[in-house]
């Protein structure tokens, strides 16, 4: 009994992140795992990975400043992680901002459903807007999560890290 409960919610989420791990290694731009539908449960394969997201320590856009990071909020709804970040360019007036939900966290990585706009940066009139499923990894043993999706608007390389 113990195995077949063990299959039934395990395997789901095991099949996710193969399929996931796979179209990354593949260089693919969109998620294999659907998203998340609305009201449909964050897939949480790694509870460091999600105590990391709800503890964040900020976000930056490498246009913007390294230094001075912008905010990051990750919030329980039920079980839904939300998350909303904004970034502002000091004294200037590029702006980075994220809108959606977390779909999964597994060891590493997160996938993030919603909207990413970076306005008037690195130049003014610089306009990137979508809405998709998005991919963040940490590589390199680095104390961020990263955007996986670099050049995703217009050919420049866009660095999007959220800290924990």
């Amino acid at each position: 009994m113990l195995a077949r409960i063990l299959n039934l919610t395990l395997l789901p989420a095991l099949t996710g992140l193969l399929l996931f791990s796979a179209a990354l290694a593949a260089g693919a731009d969109e998620a294999v795992v659907p998203p998340v539908a609305e009201g449909e449960a964050t897939r949480v394969l790694d509870r460091t990975g999600a105590q990391r997201l709800l503890a964040n320590k900020g976000l930056t856009l490498q246009w913007l400043d390294w230094n001075t990071r912008g905010t990051a909020y990750v919030r329980r709804d039920g079980d839904t992680l939300r998350l909303r970040g904004a970034q502002a360019e000091a004294g200037g007036p590029g702006r980075l901002f994220l809108d959606g939900t977390i779909s999964e966290v597994g060891v590493g990585y997160f996938t993030f459903d919603g909207t990413i706009e970076i306005t008037d940066t690195p130049d003014k009139g610089r306009s990137c807007k979508k809405t998709k499923t998005w991919h963040f990894a940490v590589t390199q043993n680095r104390n961020y999560y990263r955007l996986r999706e670099f050049e995703w608007c217009d050919g420049l390389t866009d660095y999007i890290d959220i800290y924990f």
